[in-house]
């Protein structure tokens, strides 16, 4: 979600107002449009009346036909889709005009992240007692820290980060738009809650996409050193209880990972991936963007995974498939390159 804490918006404003601003023509019913009052955006699925929401896929139908929000951008091919109750934004570039949208609600966007940690007459932050905190290191207005968390020297932590009790964060590790639960562990060099990789005109403009969402860390994680997890695009990125991650490990933007996982070095977790609990992956092995893996599943060193995984299967190979079939395929390939030596 769109966290204030995180996220200063430039609503509530009139959504007329806000569309006036564009410099050209939107597809709106301007009545209804001046008349609703928006204060930010958020997902279909967690949007209120006071909310911008964008539905531009097929898979946001279902998401679509039962939101709350005030207004949603939407493709067309789903305008009959749109409840009565919500204004239909309209066009044929969905996904450009909601970044135009959230450019205006959200202005100073990564430079408001950064400029958090200077901004004078912020809220206090609130230190329970029994914490120890290292040299060099930068606290931001709003944070909270539970009783006994150890930060390291030079850690910074961004503006509203909260960190539970019995925490262990390292030296040099970042920290913001993120809530780490008690007994986390951040090793040397973790970057928690960055910008996910978000852009439009992909070779032409290269169009940050803004990056509004959190990072959700809970009890009983470990992240490896120079690992990073980056923020949602709107919604959170999780990482689950009793996780443990290696070192130089990504895991992309909107990302949830489940329960006790085990998560080997070098791995790329693409964006939006939903990893089921009690998951295995082995070293330097990577997912695509969006794929389901399932809960038991083990992906093995260096696979690719690039379709969703049942629960309980093994997979591995390149691209990632049953990890059996696999080894026979590679067994018989010996076989014909060996009889095509002899």
């Amino acid at each position: 979600m769109v966290d204030t804490r995180f996220h200063s918006s430039s609503g509530p404003i009139s959504l007329g107002v806000v569309l006036s601003t564009l410099g050209r023509k939107v597809d709106v019913d301007e009545r209804r449009a001046a008349a609703l009052v928006i204060s930010g955006a958020e997902e279909l699925s967690l949007a209120e009346p006071d909310h911008l929401a964008l539905a531009a896929q097929a898979e946001y139908r279902t998401a679509l036909a039962e939101t709350g929000a005030g207004a949603v951008i939407v493709h067309p091919k789903f305008l009959a889709d749109v409840p009565a109750g919500t204004v239909p934004i309209v066009d044929e570039r969905p996904h450009e005009l909601f970044v135009d949208l959230l450019e205006r609600l959200y202005p100073l966007g990564t430079r408001g992240i950064a400029s958090g940690l200077f901004e004078p007459g912020g809220p206090a932050p609130f230190i329970e007692e029994g914490v120890r905190i290292g040299a060099n290191v930068v606290i931001g207005p709003g944070v909270e820290i539970g009783r006994n968390t150890i930060i390291g020297p030079n850690t910074v932590i961004g503006r509203g980060v909260t960190i539970g009790r019995n925490a262990v964060i390292a030296s040099n590790v970042s920290i913001e738009c993120a809530y780490l639960g008690n007994n986390v562990v951040l090793h040397a060099g973790a970057r928690i809650g960055s910008e996910g990789f978000g852009w439009l005109g992909q070779g032409r403009s290269n169009r940050k996409i803004p990056q509004l969402g959190r990072v959700i860390v809970q009890d009983g994680v470990e992240i490896g050193a120079n690992s990073t997890v980056d923020r949602g695009a709107l919604g959170d990125t999780v990482i689950g209880e009793g996780t443990k991650i290696d070192n130089l490990v990504q895991i992309g933007h909107n990302s949830r990972i489940g329960r006790y996982c085990l998560i080997a070095g070098t791995c790329g977790i693409g964006g939006g991936t939903i990893i089921g609990d009690n998951v295995l992956v082995g070293g330097g092995a990577g997912t695509a963007g969006h794929l389901r893996i399932g809960n038991g599943s083990i992906l093995s060193a260096r696979c690719l995974v690039t379709k969703d995984v049942p629960a309980g299967a093994r997979v591995g190979g390149y691209p990632a498939q049953d990890l059996k079939a696999w080894q026979r395929e590679i067994a018989m390939l010996r076989r014909l390159n060996k009889r095509g030596r002899e």
